[in-house]
Parts: C-alpha cells; sequence; structure tokens
C-alpha cells in the first residue's frame, strides 16, 4: 500500500484530502508545517507528498524545493494542493521541484487520477 504524506496546517483539509485517499486505498500520513514535512519526509519515506502552500513558517514553495533538493527525498513525487490557482503560482511551484499542482478545492477525481499516474498505478 503506498504512503502519502500530507503536508497542510489546515484540519479540514487534511481529514478531506486524507479521506479521499483512504478510500482509494492509500495509507496517509500528516504534517502541519513546512519544517515538519520536511523532517516526515526524511523519516517515513512517503511514496508520495501533497503539499499545502499558505502555511505558517517555511511555506509549501520553500518545503517543496528543501524536499526535492535533498539526496534522501528528491525522488519522491509532490503534488502542491492549494488555493493559489494563478499560472504563475503553478509554474513556480513546479520551478521549486513539484511535479504536478492541483488547485483547491480539489475534485477526488482529479486529485487520484494525478496521484496514480505519478505512483504508476
Amino acid at each position: 500500500m503506498a504512503r502519502i504524506l500530507i503536508i497542510d496546517d489546515s484540519p479540514t483539509e487534511v481529514r478531506v484530502l486524507g479521506g479521499m485517499a483512504k478510500k482509494h486505498g492509500y495509507e496517509v500520513i500528516t504534517a502541519e508545517t513546512g519544517e515538519q514535512g520536511i523532517e516526515v519526509a526524511k523519516e517515513q519515506k512517503p511514496d508520495l507528498i501533497l503539499m499545502d502552500i499558505v502555511m505558517p513558517g517555511l511555506n509549501g514553495f520553500q518545503a517543496t524545493h528543501a524536499i526535492s533538493k535533498d539526496p534522501a527525498t528528491k525522488d519522491i513525487p509532490i503534488i502542491i494542493v492549494s488555493t493559489k490557482g494563478q499560472e504563475t503560482d503553478k509554474i513556480w511551484g513546479m520551478r521549486q521541484g513539484a511535479s504536478d499542482y492541483v488547485t483547491k478545492p480539489a475534485s477526488e477525481d482529479e486529485l487520484i487520477s494525478k496521484i496514480k499516474a505519478l505512483l504508476g498505478d
């Protein structure tokens, strides 16, 4: 069973995204901040990360950059899931190392199809 790390400071978003992932057979682990997310990614080595952008402390762009540049975590695909839906946000997210980008509120079909594509399911 593939493990998905959700990095988001909103308990509601974690519940919604986690519910979608669990419904499709994925194991879910969570982190509330960018800093915590980087640590959990190093320790747990999830198969994929769902990353929020707007968080206190290290934002999702910074955390994505750190995870994608670290040799220990650089191969973990990251999907940014954010309310920031501007084209410039998407381009910047991909430049930081994200594999894909979904605008909130995420549709279950879109999110799961992107997860499956990245995990090769």
